[in-house]
């Protein structure tokens, strides 16, 4: 955590004071502080740094008051919180404060080990906020429902640029399907079906998210996951290793079958996707997705895989061979793919 923490105060030994206080936190880079001397001064500087965190400001400045500036601060970053830290500590600044949005108050003289506590508090639930607003992003099924004025109210220029944004990235991608389950579907009762479909999806969501993975989308009896960031395709063949683990080992007594004993078939590729929301702009219907041949590639893997069978691409194996036992199933053919394509199975 590298939390920015702006200060604004007009005495001048306040940011001795802070450097002083705080010296183990700046110097192990836990927190980076910047100091403005009034309300005109801190709107500046927020300009220019839209990554601060927080905000510690006094009331009564010169230029601009802190109360004032309090009622400025939304504009330049809604998420953005602020921590009023005043000698003027009556009733009527504290509601006035509190009614512009100060996340607390603190009156001095300052106490020290109060205002590290505000402080962690304050980073926290910020911090929470971020989280809430990503996954919002990446949820497509609110999505589908909130139009483009909610969006804007929800979070404002940050957050609907974060929505908008459509980017190339590095991605794993993860499909597994649930093999056979059609049959089971035509012959027993629709709560029979919707209950185990939704037992066995509960199952592998939780080791993909236990290994970082995002649930993309439900497709049928299909999962689509995306894994991001360090160790993406390890994450991904982990995820689809615990996956068909836990799947194998179930066994149904179904009313319409003497026994069911589901299997996974799974397919894996890597490298550079486009994400972003994809969609109807008309519908108000987007999901916040990955697309490319990458994609295309892990989907048409998943179906030519066999039930308990993980295949990776050629270019994906080339990159795990020496932390993942393998073995070479040959060359096939995939759709829209003008060639064959050599494909490996992950054993364990």
């Amino acid at each position: 955590m590298n939390a920015k923490i702006m200060v604004v105060d007009d005495e001048a030994d306040l940011e001795l004071l802070i450097k002083q206080k705080f010296r183990r936190q700046i110097r192990e880079k836990v927190y980076e502080f910047s100091f403005a001397q009034n309300g005109a001064e801190a709107l500046r500087i927020l300009s220019e740094r839209p990554d601060i965190d927080m905000v510690l400001s006094d009331i009564n400045m010169p230029e601009m008051d802190g109360l004032t500036l309090l009622a400025k601060l939304p504009e330049q970053n809604p998420l953005l919180k602020a921590v009023i830290v005043s000698a003027y500590g009556d009733m009527d600044n504290i509601r006035v404060a509190m009614n512009r949005g100060a996340f607390d108050f603190l009156c001095k003289p300052i106490n020290f080990e109060d205002l590290e506590l505000t402080v962690e508090k304050t980073l926290k639930h910020v911090e929470q906020l971020r989280a809430t607003l990503q996954a919002v992003k990446e949820n497509n099924i609110l999505k589908m429902y909130v139009d483009e004025n909610v969006l804007k109210f929800m979070g404002s220029h940050e957050f609907e640029k974060s929505l908008t944004a459509n980017e190339t990235i590095e991605a794993s991608i993860l499909f597994v399907d649930i093999c056979g389950f059609t049959s089971i579907s035509e012959k027993e009762s629709p709560d029979v079906v919707v209950n185990l479909i939704n037992k066995y999806f509960d199952t592998m969501v939780k080791e993909i998210i236990e290994q970082g993975g995002r649930i993309d989308k439900f497709m049928g009896d299909a999962i689509m996951a995306v894994f991001k960031g360090d160790y993406h395709l390890d994450r991904a063949i982990e995820a689809a290793l615990a996956v068909r683990q836990k799947i194998d080992v179930i066994e149904e007594s179904l009313p319409n079958h003497l026994s069911y004993m589901p299997k996974v078939s799974i397919g894996i590729n890597t490298g550079e996707v486009i994400s972003g929301n994809i969609g109807s702009a008309s519908l108000r219907r987007l999901d916040y997705t990955v697309i490319g041949d990458v994609v295309n590639t892990a989907q048409r893997l998943q179906s030519a895989a066999k039930p308990s069978q993980i295949l990776l691409s050629e270019f994906a194996y080339l990159k795990v061979k020496e932390y993942f036992k393998c073995q070479e199933v040959g060359e096939i053919n995939l759709k829209n793919k003008a060639l064959p394509v050599k494909v490996f199975e992950v054993v364990s």
